[in-house]
Formats: structure tokens, C-alpha cells, sequence
């Protein structure tokens, strides 16, 4: 039998503070909240994939370079992520890259675009042909 990966179904982080967390993120990345419990909530990332968060209370940041990906449609929006972080919560970006930081927790974000040529594989991907995104030939 020979094992076909479909994609990522998730990515999980923890937060010293759920309702914080959940305020941020929404407010940061427009997420749609699709669950929460008590300590944990759920956000949709794209059409297949979501965010699961858990609180621990107590934490130490993370400081390892472990992180995920979030893409967004364009460099408009990559500016907006940015002038939010940098403005409105005070963070600061990782240095030698577009749009990378660590949220109030630690944990450590890379945010792309749709036009990152690196990302070409996604071309096949409904969401980007619905978003008209083209390579330079």
C-alpha cells in the first residue's frame, strides 16, 4: 500500500492567555473562529486546514526557530499584518525576513503572500485561481 498525503489538517501552538489569543489572532488575521472550549480555541486557515490553539498557563516563549506559515493574498496585505504587529502591539519582526515575528507567546509566524514565487505548487489550488494569481513566465 502506498501512503498519498493530502496536505497539513492543522497546526496547534499553546498561549499563556486563550481570551488574548483569540482577540489577537482574530484581530491580526481576520481568522474565522470555528470552536472554542474552556483553554482552547479553533480558527479556519484556508478551505481544508485551522489553527488550534491551548491555553498553558505559565508558559516560557518559545525562542527555537520552529514556526508556521500563514498566507495572505498580496504584499497590501503583508504591509497591513505588519504596520499591525510593529504598531498596535508594540512587536518586533524577525530581521532578514518579509514579514516573520513571534506572537505575544513566542511563538514564531512567517507570513507570505500568494505571489511568492516560492509557492508556485499552489497554482493547481482552487483558492488562487479564484484569487487570479499569475508568474512571471
Amino acid at each position: 500500500m502506498s501512503i498519498q498525503v493530502y496536505g497539513c489538517n492543522h497546526v496547534a501552538i499553546e498561549v499563556g492567555d486563550i481570551d488574548k489569543a483569540v482577540t489577537f489572532y482574530q484581530d491580526v488575521f481576520g481568522l474565522e473562529k470555528l470552536d472554542e472550549g474552556e483553554g482552547d480555541a479553533f480558527f479556519k486557515l484556508g478551505e481544508h486546514q485551522f489553527l488550534a490553539m491551548f491555553e498553558h498557563k505559565g508558559m516560557k516563549p518559545d525562542t527555537s526557530n520552529r514556526h508556521f506559515g500563514i498566507m495572505v493574498r498580496d504584499d497590501a496585505q503583508i504591509a497591513e499584518v505588519r504596520q499591525k504587529l510593529t504598531g498596535k502591539y508594540g512587536l518586533k519582526l524577525i530581521e532578514g525576513f518579509r514579514c516573520d515575528f513571534r506572537d505575544p507567546w513566542g511563538n514564531r509566524i512567517q507570513v507570505v503572500d500568494l505571489h511568492d514565487e516560492s509557492l508556485i505548487w499552489l497554482l493547481p489550488y482552487r483558492e488562487v485561481q479564484k484569487a487570479g494569481v499569475k508568474f512571471a513566465g
